[in-house]
């Protein structure tokens, strides 16, 4: 059953439906920025151990297991009998040159990809508030339309989707009329080919509008004696 609302509702409504759209396209802005905020965070636990208090931590688990690796190599060599001055060691090496710079960049691809897909995401959003907007705002007004020959017209407006069709992939990679090869030739070279495609399925590959010469046969030459 249709329902006809008045000319004041349908303005209320309307300006109702204008300014929720507004309020949800900035919700949609400030969402992207809590995506990003979060992804910050998630991506700061991923790397937590890159923290001085971390490496330091590490570094002295690693003094520990070298210093008992010291003390057996001291110990074994004093069994070989090898001097102290002679015996072989080992010492703990930091290898962190270039480091740092692995983990930013790393973060930056990262960052960038977030950003990315969250401007995918806020687009995505506007579109949908956009077209739920509209479709609000046509129902008001369809409610407004009184007589049959309005909502006709207003039910042959096309949608998007007659508008813009899906893409075959038959008709793209498949053969065209004309095919694309004749297509991309000009007129005139295309004329030539299909003479030469004719005149060698009959076996005659002689190309048009050259220049052909004809020797007279010897009933050609009596024939033109007699006359």
């Amino acid at each position: 059953m249709s329902v006809t609302i008045t000319r004041s509702e349908r303005e209320d409504l309307q300006r109702l439906v204008r300014q929720r759209e507004k309020v949800l396209k900035s919700a949609a802005r400030q969402r992207s920025a809590e995506l990003l905020a979060d992804f910050e965070n998630q991506m700061s636990s991923e790397y937590a151990f890159d923290d001085d208090a971390v490496w330091a931590q590490a570094t002295k688990a690693a003094e520990r297991e070298v210093n008992k690796a010291k003390a057996q190599i001291a110990a074994r060599c004093r069994d070989l009998g090898i001097p102290g001055q002679f015996a072989p060691t080992i010492d703990l090496g930091w290898q962190h040159r270039g480091y740092d710079n692995l983990i930013e960049a790393r973060k930056r691809e990262l960052r960038r990809v977030a950003q990315s897909r969250v401007e995918a995401i806020e687009r995505k959003a506007i579109t949908d508030i956009e077209m739920s907007c509209l479709e609000a705002q046509t129902q008001i007004a369809v409610a407004g339309l009184t007589s049959a020959a309005a909502r006709q017209i207003f039910q042959t407006l096309p949608a998007i989707e007659v508008l813009m069709p899906k893409l075959s992939f038959q008709e793209i990679s498949g053969e065209a009329e004309p095919p694309i090869a004749e297509q991309l030739v000009s007129p005139g070279a295309l004329r030539q080919r299909r003479y030469r495609d004719r005149k060698r399925l009959q076996g005659d590959v002689t190309p048009p509008n050259s220049d052909v010469t004809v020797t007279p046969s010897s009933d050609d030459d009596t024939d033109g004696g007699q006359r």
